[in-house]
């Protein structure tokens, strides 16, 4: 979801891994020339979801990463599939609609709620996307309830247990061939 802490968690989760952080949302600006709020706001959500299709099958070849998704990327199939494929581990940081408000109550960036009623919005995106979520992740970690150390070390450990470790501790460059863990 919008705010769950995807990028701040990924970033952290690689500098402790060891391994390369990627953004989505970052790799979509640079491949588009400006804002993703600017674009969607011009060519609309259809254009920016073919976008994000594109970046993300580009994004889910990569080898020793860490990604932070957008939190539509799993509305379309095809994004669901690459995040799956070729060895890579999907986690969901779960957060509840009022949880996601609370931190996002000044956001002015986030396209889909500048609304009347972002709550409301929350609530629907949520209901949408929760089994998406919960269909696409090998893990659902609750990302409300802990501080960033803690949400790391959470998935540290998770990923740990499920053997993941192993295949991660390799070199971290460009051609590095460990699975990747898509956040």
């Amino acid at each position: 979801m919008p705010g769950c802490g995807k990028s701040t968690v990924g970033r952290q989760l690689a500098r402790a891994l060891g391994l390369r952080f990627l953004d989505s949302d970052s790799e979509i600006e640079s491949e588009i020339g400006e804002s993703i709020r600017s674009f969607f706001d011009r060519e609309g959500e259809e254009a920016f979801r073919l976008v994000e299709e594109r970046v993300l099958a580009r994004l889910s070849d990569c080898r020793g990463i860490v990604l932070a998704t957008g939190g539509g990327a799993v509305l379309r199939p095809a994004n669901r599939s690459a995040l799956r494929a070729g060895g890579n581990h999907v986690i969901y940081l779960r957060s509840t609609p009022e949880d996601l408000m609370r931190r996002l109550r000044h956001d002015t960036k986030r396209p889909l709620l500048q609304v009347a009623d972002p709550l409301r919005r929350l609530r629907d995106l949520y209901a949408q996307r929760d089994p998406l979520y919960r269909e696409t992740s090998e893990f659902v970690i609750d990302a409300a309830r802990h501080s960033l150390a803690t949400l790391v070390n959470l998935i540290v450990m998770q990923i740990d247990l499920a053997g993941w470790l192993k295949a991660t501790a390799q070199p971290t460059g460009p051609t590095a061939e460990s699975p990747s863990s898509k956040a």
